[in-house]
């Protein structure tokens, strides 16, 4: 009897033990992300299914805001020792976090995994920076032009235009502001930061060159894209001052069915769609002078200081994140293009190809997509941009002494930075 209650006893101690190794076994990464509305619930279902598949590993994903916040709340977080294990990195801002060490080199991790040989040419090369992987994409994208078309024929438009030169798009956006602009429906929202820089590269300009790394904000091109783009707002008054100093407003006012057309991410695509509806229609970006497109976006980077056995389990995240399976879910809930060659092939991704012919124009800007410049003073530079945009498209500086200006200041930054 009484060995048989220490076999029992000792069963008992053993289990108590092996449960609490399994708890001590688990590791739990901090995952830093900047996705809310339906890109959060897509975000969580995937999650889901990447912890029902390793138990072991405990993802805490936390909504850390737009890409602006991400870098400031990072930077703040490092020297507090507070920094995540996992982090969202836009495409032209990480440079900044891999110079400084922040960031992991996760080449040996890539060159391990068969996801190296799975993923687009594009998608790898945005996470290259002076050689070496530090993300790898998740979300990418390309500007695109999002129409109501209820709205553009209630402005006599029945039939949507070819819209792939600015002149066109200004013409559509100046009939409807005239026909409905009484009813507080202007023709287009001001342009966003993305969408800005996509309007550059169309007219065969650039505001830092990709390949040398050279200040271009004041070249001819960029200049005349950015007098277009002020003119929208305060000499045609096609677009609302209010989208300039709020730029979230020009989407809101285009979801609530005040604008009838907005130039934005194509990763906005699922939130649109539910908002507007049939009425939605999506063409690509506007063919000026070339037809080019910058691509965008963010990628998972791991952060440097987390120790092993976190940037191990990080890396399992990642890798599964950039998944053919993961990417279906994702792009056909989102509208993000797709980064990995297998993800079409996955049915629901093949389902919303075909009932949702808007996914396709993104995917067809890739053959003209170009990467973007991520050195150190990209990251200032877009900080920047914000309030000298401001005062070119509220008419409180001209536009090329305000450009030349901010290229000078670009230029001193850049050399600090160096």
């Amino acid at each position: 009897m009484l060995a048989t209650l220490r076999r029992i006893l000792l069963a008992a101690s053993l289990s108590t033990v092996a449960l609490a190794s399994a708890a001590q076994a688990a590791v739990t990464v901090e995952f830093w992300h900047s996705f809310d509305g339906s890109s959060g619930k897509a975000l969580e279902q995937i999650i889901g299914k990447f912890e029902a598949a390793h138990p072991d590993i405990k993802i805490d994903a936390q909504d850390i805001g737009d890409y602006n916040a991400i870098v400031a709340k990072l930077q703040a977080a490092i020297p507090a020792h507070r920094a995540p294990d996992a982090v969202i990195m836009e495409v032209t801002r990480y440079g900044l976090f891999a110079d400084r060490g922040v960031l992991k080199d996760l080449t040996p991790y890539l060159d391990a995994d068969p996801l190296k040989g799975q993923l687009f040419d594009y998608a790898r090369e945005a996470g290259i920076y002076k050689g070496k992987n530090y993300i790898i994409p998740f979300n990418s994208s390309t500007p695109v032009l999002y129409l109501n078309t209820k709205l553009l024929k209630e402005a006599g438009i029945d039939t949507v235009p070819e819209l792939k030169t600015w002149d066109e798009i200004l013409k559509v956006a100046q009939t409807v502001t005239d026909k409905l602009g009484s009813q507080g429906i202007t023709g287009i929202a001001a342009p966003g930061q993305f969408a800005r820089w996509g309007l550059v590269e169309d007219n065969d300009s650039e505001l830092i060159d990709p390949r040398t790394n050279d200040i271009l904000l004041d070249a001819p091109g960029t200049i005349a894209a950015y007098q277009w783009m002020a003119d929208l707002v305060h000499k045609y008054h096609v677009a609302s001052p209010d989208g300039v100093t709020n730029e979230a407003q020009g989407e809101a006012e285009f979801t609530a069915g005040k604008v009838a057309m907005m130039l934005n991410s194509v990763g906005d695509y699922g939130g649109v769609r539910q908002a507007v509806g049939p009425d939605l229609t999506v063409v690509p970006m506007p063919c000026n002078k070339v037809c080019r497109v910058p691509i965008g976006g963010a990628g998972i980077g791991i952060v440097a200081a987390s120790d092993k056995a976190k940037q191990d389990a990080a890396w399992t995240f990642i890798s599964y994140m950039a998944s053919a399976d993961a990417n279906a879910t994702w792009f056909a809930a989102t509208g993000y293009m797709p980064i990995n060659k297998n993800t079409a092939a996955v049915p629901v991704a093949a389902d919303a190809l075909k009932t949702q012919p808007a996914l396709q124009v993104s995917i067809d800007q890739l053959p003209f997509a170009v990467g973007r410049p991520r050195p150190v003073v990209v990251t200032w530079m877009r900080a920047k941009e914000y309030t000298m945009w401001q005062a070119m498209a509220l008419g409180q500086r001209d536009v090329t002494e305000a450009m030349k200006d901010f290229a000078t200041q670009t230029r001193a930054e850049a050399a600090k930075s160096n």
